[in-house]
């Protein structure tokens, strides 16, 4: 897992410490992992872990939901 990912994944966790871990696949929103107060934030920290800017209007739901997902979005192409 790469340092950028890994700090979402703790943010997370941090947020939910009934869990120890969270599997790459899980549905980060069925799960409310990610909910309605907390996705902004989580949209700011996915901006500064990128280093891309991501507009609110476009982001697509399903580019979040999971860990994986988040990789393939936007991590993925930013790694050097």
């Amino acid at each position: 897992m790469n340092d950028a990912l890994q700090q979402i994944k703790d943010w997370i966790l941090k947020r939910h410490p009934e869990r120890q871990d969270i599997a790459p696949d899980l549905d980060l929103i069925e799960n409310r992992l990610i909910d309605s107060l907390s996705f902004v934030e989580f949209v700011f920290l996915l901006e500064r872990v990128s280093g891309a800017t991501i507009e609110m209007e476009t982001l697509e739901i399903d580019a979040i939901r999971t860990l994986d997902a988040i990789d393939r979005a936007f991590l993925r192409s930013r790694v050097a």
